[in-house]
């Protein structure tokens, strides 16, 4: 029997928090709580109801491998589908009673001699645990450009991630400023109730086709029955994604395979000249993220839309203001705008060994081992950290792999005669760093400016290589990548995780 029993302290509930949760109580650590600031658990999938949300991955690797659905409606889900597959993986595994809701992280500080991280709750409280893990994920804080007069628009206006379902479109005067992952989800369904839609574009996108047609019954029937075909079709799936990773990479064949079918989609869908040259991306091929849609452009083509690509200089009371001087009629406006991208633990506020914050520690750009550990910050390990997002792929094979090295952590701590910390070596961390940059400048990512760069140009979020890559990397915590610190053995009485 173990002599010191680690408390985890998970923050957030998505799905890298759940795959955590279930890692650990696979494990047998038993000693853990979930800190959801929201009244449910879903994170993106929770937050994100706005008409047409989907995944762009096929449902058979966009969901846990020990975990598998065969009854999804379609290759790639809706939200609702992804939201109640997540509730119930939580609750197949003994997760949600373990979850803390409308409770919010605000500031987690290291307390260097209980080798212990105390924290403080959004509700005045406080808890405290041996080990913490922000699972707050990369694409959770919504965001909006700073355009003048935005503050003095007098019709209704809302964020995507914030879909305003009381608000009736049909009819309206709809600007729609942004057109990435989630705009070319719901711009089809706005532009079918709008009465009149301006689509504002920074820069287009290249764009794969997906139809995502329900499965035909016999389909279904042959998920669910014939042994085998699940895990053949994950695996095909995964080794295809593979195989598209070369051309981020580089690969003028495959690349070029990709931005041919890219080519075909628009010019099938796009007749007007104008149009499509507004509609041609100029930079390298997945070096902004690729979008997937076969609905997207015929509702650029429909009567009542006019794509807008002169910048915005600023918003007045009943109008989209372009850089040419043409105001565009708006009563609502719906911000596309994204995320903010590269916080990863924001709000919260996290403070390591010796008053040190994750923000100074990221000044100039975040980075973590593996995305996993940052020096100075003991027994803290991120999910979906820096430099662990996907060009192609499903971060759900990132995230397991990043739960099962949390699990070996805390597994490794419980087998210690008393309270321990893992404090990933400074040298370690900043030769993979090294190591990772200089492959991602190989990489189509370092050709343009997209959210997967700071201002600086530096790649903050995304993975240089293949992800079996990653997961043979982090099978196992490696000690002699760490400092394990020692404390004193604290009383039995004393509780690691209260409030």
């Amino acid at each position: 029997m173990p002599v010191h029993a680690p408390s985890v302290a998970i923050v957030g509930s998505g799905f890298g928090g759940i795959a955590a949760a279930i890692a650990l109580l696979r494990d047998g650590i038993t000693d853990l709580t979930i800190f959801e600031k929201a009244d449910d658990l879903g994170g993106v999938w929770r937050e994100n109801t706005y008409p047409g949300a989907a995944c762009d991955v096929p449902s058979h690797v966009y969901s846990y491998s020990y975990f598998q659905h065969r009854d999804w409606s379609r290759p790639c889900s809706p939200h609702d589908e992804i939201h109640d597959y997540l509730k119930e993986a939580a609750d197949a595994f003994g997760v949600t009673p373990r979850i803390r809701f409308s409770t919010e992280v605000t500031r987690a500080t290291w307390d260097e001699q209980a080798l212990r991280w105390q924290l403080e709750l959004g509700d005045g409280t406080t808890a405290q645990a041996d080990v913490l893990v922000p699972a707050c994920g990369q694409l959770s804080i919504p965001t909006q450009p700073a355009i003048p007069g935005a503050d003095t628009f007098a019709g209704h206006q809302f964020h995507s991630a914030r879909w305003d379902h009381d608000h009736d479109l049909t009819g309206r005067n709809v600007a729609v400023i942004g057109t990435g992952a989630s705009a070319v989800q719901f711009v089809p369904s706005v532009a079918e109730q709008a009465g009149h839609l301006d689509v504002f574009q920074r820069t287009p996108n290249y764009m794969l086709p997906r139809r995502n047609l329900a499965y035909a019954a016999p389909v279904r029937a042959a998920i669910r029955h014939v042994p085998g075909l699940q895990t053949a079709r994950r695996g095909g799936m995964l080794l295809m994604m593979e195989a598209m990773v070369n051309a981020l990479k580089g690969n003028r064949a495959i690349g070029a395979v990709l931005r041919t079918m890219s080519w075909a989609l628009l010019h099938r869908h796009v007749r007007d000249r104008e149009l499509r040259r507004k509609l041609t991306p100029q930079f390298a091929y997945g070096c902004k993220r690729i979008l997937f849609s076969s609905y997207y452009y015929p509702a650029l083509t429909r009567k009542n839309v006019e794509l807008v690509d002169t910048p915005i200089t600023q918003i007045t009371a009943d109008a989209v203001v372009t850089s040419d001087g043409v105001q565009h009629p708006a009563d609502t406006i719906i911000w596309g705008t994204g995320f903010d991208t590269q916080a990863f633990v924001a709000p919260m506020e996290i403070v390591g060994a010796g008053g040190r914050t994750i923000a100074d520690a990221w000044a100039g750009g975040a980075h973590a081992f593996y995305g996993l550990t940052v020096p100075g910050f003991p027994n803290m390990f991120l999910l979906y950290g820096p430099n662990t997002n996907l060009g192609v792929g499903s971060i759900i094979v990132m995230l397991e792999a990043q739960a099962r090295y949390i699990a070996d952590a805390v597994r490794r701590l419980r087998a210690q005669d008393g309270p321990a910390a893992w404090d990933v070596r400074e040298d370690v961390e900043r030769a993979f760093d090294a190591q990772t940059q200089e492959h991602l400048q190989q990489s189509v990512w370092t050709q343009c400016a997209s959210w997967y760069r700071n201002e600086a140009g530096r790649v903050v979020n995304n993975w240089p290589g293949y992800m079996f890559e990653y997961v043979r990397a982090t099978k196992a915590l490696n000690p002699g990548h760490y400092t394990l610190l020692r404390a004193e053995a604290r009383s039995s009485s004393d509780e690691a995780v209260s409030a």
